[in-house]
């Protein structure tokens, strides 16, 4: 089983990769693929910001899910703004069962992002600039995907062809 481990700031395009890519690797059967977003754990809103605490607490919950995707056999594909080692440690843990871990980094430029972000209307205004200063870690991927000079479907045929 394979995992592919998509981090990068709030806005880059993360959830839209995940979908195009889980249509790529899935060939047609959609239980063999899991895709795990950090938005399914935390709920982000315009009026407060996410904490790393915030994220940091459902790593719990995030990890046991990896965990089963492993169990049922399941690839994974997993969308999340790490901002801390402590959740990028917790995560990695959790996908230490699988075969192969593919760790993709997408970003865009701070424009990009704060466009993204203001369109969106469902972020807390500064989340985006706030996770790329922190995002970690910096460096240690196999692909880097620039989403503001790629579209979704580009991008995931791109983490495909090393999948």
């Amino acid at each position: 089983m394979k995992a592919i481990l998509l981090n990068g700031p709030s806005s880059a395009g993360k959830s839209s990769i995940s979908k195009e890519l889980c249509g790529l690797i899935c060939c047609g059967d959609r239980s063999n693929t899991r895709i795990i977003s950090i938005d399914d754990y935390v709920v982000a809103s315009p009026q407060e910001p996410i904490w790393e605490d915030d994220v940091f607490g459902i790593m719990p919950q995030m990890c046991a899910d990896v965990k089963d995707a492993v169990q049922q056999g399941q690839n994974v594909i997993i969308d999340h703004v790490i901002t801390s080692e402590r959740i990028f440690d917790s995560l990695m843990l959790a996908l230490s069962e699988f075969d192969t871990v593919i760790r993709v980094l997408v970003k865009c430029s701070l424009s990009i992002l704060r466009e993204r972000e203001r369109r969106r209307r469902d972020r807390y205004i500064g989340s985006a600039e706030d996770s790329l200063k922190y995002l970690y870690p910096q460096d240690g991927y196999d692909v880097f995907i620039d989403s503001g000079n790629s579209s979704p479907a580009e991008a995931a045929r791109i983490i495909a062809a090393i999948f």
